[in-house]
């Protein structure tokens, strides 16, 4: 392989903003793996945000890309997996599988998609230090008349157009909107474009918390939400604090503090089959490797009021909750699912062009 922009490339970043800034270019706010590609020919990699190659984990997309775009090229973009009109978070996650066998059986039952929206070569020139609207020009010309699983990410200059994206696109499981400035040029690394997340309040159990990397001081606190069925579901954590914070914490949960987790509604966190039936701290996960997931058990009688910007297929936060207070005023099986907002449904075929 031999491009005017090699691997590895660190994709340039957005930084959070709360509203929507104007002049710029608008796009969505994908839901999935970033991934750079790299074409010169038959060759196709496809790079991961920290580098690491993801080409072997979606061979379907490697065979669609050597079909559907220019020869020679660098995109940066988004892969995704749709499930019935709505991206699917989960089912992207299974992909990264050490099987062969499970990778390509996997292909073929939940095939992704990659969303292009951004030019960083084409042929034999590098258009990094080219401005964002010209980038875009190149971008929509080079993919003009792609056909899935590639697809051109929609852009707009128009800001209420955007704002309406920001309300109905979150029912098709995107997650914001991202503001580019038009004469940006592409920053490797940088927080450089911006990016407007939905963000909405719960009231949660705080039912647990694990130890900071640093000592015992509060990493992260263990939230839980009762289901129908009256059960406490383990649906995320907290664990954005300063230390001084974290070291308050503890006393604070101190009188919660049990001897073991007998009795605790995740009583049979390591138990592997426990996890099957219902949500529970310390999930099995190739994503956590060898990596500490013990915790310590708190009786769950404490409420707190945490953000958080949307829900997992509905049953737990797909990030990290931001702790707001403590609600003294609620009882913890107050603490359910109900409480929850949920989008209108909006179909990813809209999304792409075919609505507005």
């Amino acid at each position: 392989m031999d491009l005017p922009v090699m691997p590895p490339v660190k994709p340039m970043l957005a930084k959070s903003v709360a509203k929507i800034p104007p002049g710029m270019q608008y796009e969505a706010k994908w839901d999935g793996f970033r991934a750079i590609v790299f074409r010169d020919g038959a060759e196709v990699e496809l790079g991961s945000r920290t580098g690491k190659p993801l080409t072997r984990y979606f061979p379907e997309l490697v065979a669609a890309l050597r079909e559907r775009v220019p020869s020679r090229c660098v995109l940066d973009g988004e892969i995704v997996i749709a499930r019935e009109g709505r991206l699917d978070f989960d089912a992207l996650t299974e992909r990264i599988h050490p099987a062969d066998s499970r990778v390509r059986q996997l292909a073929e039952r939940t095939p992704a998609w990659f969303v292009a929206f951004d030019l960083l070569a084409l042929d034999d020139e590098s258009v990094l230090d080219v401005a964002l609207a010209d980038r875009r020009t190149l971008l929509a010309r080079a993919l003009a008349g792609v056909t899935p699983p590639v697809h051109l990410a929609p852009a707009t200059t128009d800001a209420e157009r955007a704002g309406r994206w920001f309300e109905q696109y979150e029912g098709a499981g995107l997650d914001g909107v991202i503001a580019k400035p038009l004469t940006l040029p592409y920053l490797q690394n940088e927080r450089a474009m911006f990016k407007i997340k939905h963000e909405r309040t719960a009231d949660v159990v705080v039912a647990g918390y694990r130890f900071h990397k640093s000592g015992p001081v509060v990493g992260s606190l263990l939230l839980g939400l009762y289901d129908d069925r009256g059960t406490l579901q383990h649906v995320g954590v907290s664990a954005a604090f300063a230390m001084k914070r974290r070291e308050e914490l503890i006393g604070e949960l101190e009188p919660l503090r049990m001897a073991d987790a007998a009795g605790h509604p995740w009583a049979a966190w390591t138990e592997e089959s426990a996890h099957e039936g219902a949500r529970l701290p310390g999930a099995p996960s190739r994503w956590s490797g060898k990596k500490d997931l013990s915790w310590v058990p708190l009786r769950p009688e404490r409420v707190a009021e945490v953000a958080y910007d949307h829900m997992e297929n509905g049953a737990r936060f797909r990030h990290t909750a931001r702790f707001r207070r403590w609600r003294a005023d609620r009882t913890p099986r107050s603490c359910t699912y109900a409480q929850l907002e949920e989008p209108v449904g909006y179909d990813l075929a809209e999304v792409f062009g075919r609505g507005e």
